[in-house]
């Protein structure tokens, strides 16, 4: 699937492999099951078993939570720890909390249970992305995985309204053992430092990534701004809607059809490779903040669309540029792996923050003002590691 450009050397990237990439690109897409289901579950938790909406965010947001701290563990483990057995216990912890989740449902009971469940997912998601940072050619690794996003994204957004609770916390627990089946093909260690040597040989580089390590920190951090963004808006998109009149009937079928513009997210991302990796990423974050902050004006059936729409696109988009720049600053994965986490972090203070501005009134249009303004904090951030990479490079 991705040419193998240190073959002829003699020592092939094991991380090439279809198998592989196609494997960690399943496990990744069943990480991040709740991130992209956000605004059903958030919908269900309120309709289903009557949370207010400012709970629905503060449980999911402890998924999310979760999410980051078992992708910092792995950060921690990765370079030492068979990564095999790292997933294993993820899908054991995953599956174990879900499962209690059928049992206990009082509010603290679900905040310690989807922040345990979070975990599990955030360390299976994060062997799964560094699998694919570790790649020749992470760019298109990415792209495949965000591809796979859309019509993954699609199925969940029309099948788990359909489903009661207790049904949807049984498909995430067999998601996650279908992951524990499939682990044989990730590899269990990372690349020792000559095949590293060797793979950077083979690749093209329009940048030196060789770059101080500060620089992927403030990448890490950029991304978290973009992930609050992210989780702000999309886990109360929908609640918004319905609470400016917008029917159930039409934001169902946009929801489940907006993940579809993954795919042209996808495509716009690979067409704009030519452009290198800091102009595309600066353009798609201000569009980013625009779509997000267009329904604090109100909401009504074509705004609606045009955001969510506008808002899958991007989120894709974003991500492909974000995961490349990253992969290339950090080839023996380390930093990598703390980019879910990074990303489920942003998404655990995303709702928080928006819940905390809804708080009493329900302020849907300052919610949204502030969201979309999380964008602007991470292109300043961008901007700075632009302006290192292009001094440098004219000293050069």
């Amino acid at each position: 699937m991705i040419k193998d450009s240190t073959a002829r050397k003699g020592a092939p990237n094991a991380f090439d492999k279809w198998e592989t990439i196609a494997i960690a690109i399943f496990i990744a897409l069943v990480g991040y099951t709740v991130m992209v289901s956000f605004p059903v579950l958030a919908t269900a938790l309120v309709e289903k078993v009557g949370f207010s909406e400012v709970e629905v965010g503060q449980i999911w947001g402890a998924d999310m939570f979760g999410f980051s701290v078992g992708a910092v563990l792995v950060a921690l483990t990765v370079a030492r720890i068979n990564r095999r057995t790292i997933i294993l216990a993820g899908v054991v912890l995953a599956v174990s909390a879900n499962a209690l989740c059928l049992v206990l449902d009082s509010y603290t009971a679900m905040i310690a249970l989807r922040a345990a469940a979070g975990v599990g997912s955030g360390i299976f998601t994060a062997i799964a992305v560094v699998t694919l940072g570790g790649t020749t050619k992470p760019v298109v690794a990415f792209n495949l995985l965000l591809f796979g996003f859309a019509f993954s994204t699609a199925a969940e957004l029309h099948f788990l309204p359909q489903m009661t609770m207790n049904e949807i916390y049984i498909f995430f627990m067999i998601l996650a053992a279908l992951c524990a089946l499939l682990v044989g093909w990730i590899p269990a260690r990372p690349l020792s430092a000559e095949e590293l040597a060797l793979q950077e040989q083979g690749e093209e580089h329009v940048e030196d990534w060789h770059v101080p390590k500060i620089l992927p920190v403030i990448c890490l951090i950029a991304v978290c701004f973009t992930y609050i963004n992210i989780g702000g808006y999309y886990a109360y998109i929908e609640l918004a809607a319905l609470h400016d009149g917008v029917s159930a009937e039409w934001t169902g079928p946009v929801l489940t059809w907006s993940s579809i513009c993954a795919i042209v997210g996808c495509a716009l991302a690979y067409l704009a490779t030519r452009f290198g990796l800091f102009k595309p990423l600066f353009i798609s974050l201000i569009t980013m903040g625009i779509v997000v902050a267009m329904p604090a004006t109100g909401m009504n059936d074509i705004i609606f669309a045009v955001s969510i729409f506008g808002f899958m696109t991007l989120w894709t988009f974003i991500d492909v540029y974000q995961s490349a720049m990253l992969s290339h600053m950090d080839r023996a994965g380390s930093m990598v792996a703390l980019l879910p986490g990074v990303q489920g972090f942003g998404q655990f203070i995303g709702p928080y923050l928006a819940a905390w501005v809804l708080t009493d009134q329900l302020r849907y249009s300052e919610m949204f003002l502030v969201s979309g303004s999380m964008t602007i904090v991470a292109l300043a951030l961008y901007t700075l590691v632009s302006l290192f990479v292009r001094k440098r490079r004219d000293c050069n």
